[in-house]
This record gives structure tokens, sequence and C-alpha cells, in this order.
């Protein structure tokens, strides 16, 4: 369940990194559809702790450098390895196709880090994309490296809604597919969220993080290459984060 006032603050944060200029209370207003009192509370709150503030006087607000702060400060804390970026660079390179990073937000993954393919039809993964767990294959790639108690927990919580003809439908149906994967030695998605997209994920850990690296794109071009890809994500793995203690799991 959203919270509505968080959706807000984050929809207008949206909004600043689109339009990339001050906006007024009355254009903010109209353009969400959100009461004037309620858009000025909004604001208010947000300027009152130095998150907006006015570029030039009666001119609108924009988003403040105390966000930039504390997402430095955030990152610092647990920074992602440099050496995670040059993988997904190398693997979008060698294969001309997406190479995504992801992470278990809820109960769905969260895309880190993407290198979008070279091609024109390409799979679009931009940072911050959420997809379901159970019905991807960076998801059940993520999923994999949970304990069978944790994983029954988030599976039992999943909302098994039919996105395309190939939709796993049960928990059945994806703790057998996640064998299969472990079994195979890499995670195949099949136009199950998205028609007509596929792609092939790995698990990935980083001390005591874990990740998935996923390379997608259209399945006229990824089905016939699963294993070669398979194979050049572990040689790209091995090349660029031995040095780095990263490994691929369940392989």
């Amino acid at each position: 369940m959203d919270v509505k006032q968080v959706v807000n603050a984050l929809e207008l944060i949206e909004f600043f990194a689109t339009h990339r200029r001050p906006a007024t209370l009355a254009e903010i207003s109209k353009h969400f559809g959100w009461p004037r009192s309620s858009t000025f509370n909004l604001l208010g709150t947000l300027a009152n702790r130095g998150y907006l503030y006015e570029p030039r006087a009666r001119e609108g607000v924009y988003p403040s450098p105390r966000w930039q702060q504390l997402i430095d400060a955030i990152e610092r804390a647990a920074p992602l390895p440099p050496s995670l970026r040059t993988l997904l660079e190398a693997l979008s390179k060698r294969t001309q196709e997406t190479a995504v990073l992801g992470a278990i937000s809820g109960g769905q993954a969260l895309f880190i880090d993407a290198v979008e393919s070279p091609h024109a039809v390409r799979y679009s993964a931009a940072p911050g994309k959420l997809v379901p767990l159970h019905v991807t294959a960076t998801g059940r790639a993520l999923l994999s490296q949970l304990s069978d108690a944790d994983r029954a927990t988030v599976l039992r919580k999943a909302v098994f809604e039919r996105y395309t003809p190939t939709t796993l439908m049960s928990v059945e149906a994806v703790e057998i597919e996640i064998a299969r994967s472990i079994q195979r030695g890499w995670f195949e998605g099949a136009a199950e969220f998205t028609a007509d997209l596929g792609g092939v994920a790995l698990p990935l850990q980083v001390g005591q993080r874990q990740f998935a690296l996923l390379v997608g794109g259209p399945m006229f071009r990824i089905q016939p290459r699963r294993e070669e890809l398979a194979r050049i994500m572990r040689e790209e793995i091995a090349a660029h984060l031995q040095d780095a203690g990263l490994q691929p799991k369940n392989q």
C-alpha cells in the first residue's frame, strides 16, 4: 500500500528531474491536479527542511543540493564497487544487449545500474525500475540466494497476475523453475513479464550483499543465444571481478 503523501513527494522530485527548471505552486498544482492547499503544505514542508529553495524570488522552487548531499552520504556508506559498472559496460559491449544489475526491494527486483544496448530495438532498463521477483529472470536469480524460509515468505505474498501467456502462476511453478535454473547454471526470462522481451541472469554476491546480473533484449535475439550469453557473462565476471572478490552464485 502506497502512502499518498510520500508518493506525492516522490512524484514532485521526478517532476523536477524531468522538467529541470523551477516551478511555481500554481504550475505544480495544475500539473498534478493537487489542491492548492495540499500543494502549498507539501512545498512548504520541503522548503522548511531545506529540500527546496527559490533560485530567483517569485519564480518558483527547485530541489536544493541537500538531496545530493544525502545521496552521497548514503553511497559512501555502502558504495558499489566500480568493477560492477565496468562489468556492465563490458557485457553490453560484448553482447550488444542491455546489461543490468538488480537487487531485492520488498517483493520486487530493483534495477541498481544498467548499460543499455546500442540497438534501436532494445530492453530499456533505467536505474530505479522495479519488476516482480517471481516473474523475471532477475527476480528468480535473487530469490535463489534467499534461504528456503525467506523465499517462502516472499512468494507467499506474491501476486500471481498473468502478464503474458508464459507467466508463471504459482509458488510451485516458481520453485521448480528456480531449481531447474540452478541445475542448468543460469536463469532464463522468456517474455513472462513483458511480451517479446527475454534475458539471461546470474546471481552475484558482493560481501554480504546479494545482486543479480542480467543480459536482456528482444526474444528473437536473446533466445537463440541463451547458452552463449550465460558463457559470456561467466567469462566477464571472471575477467573483471576476480580481484574484487565477486563471484556468481549457484554455479
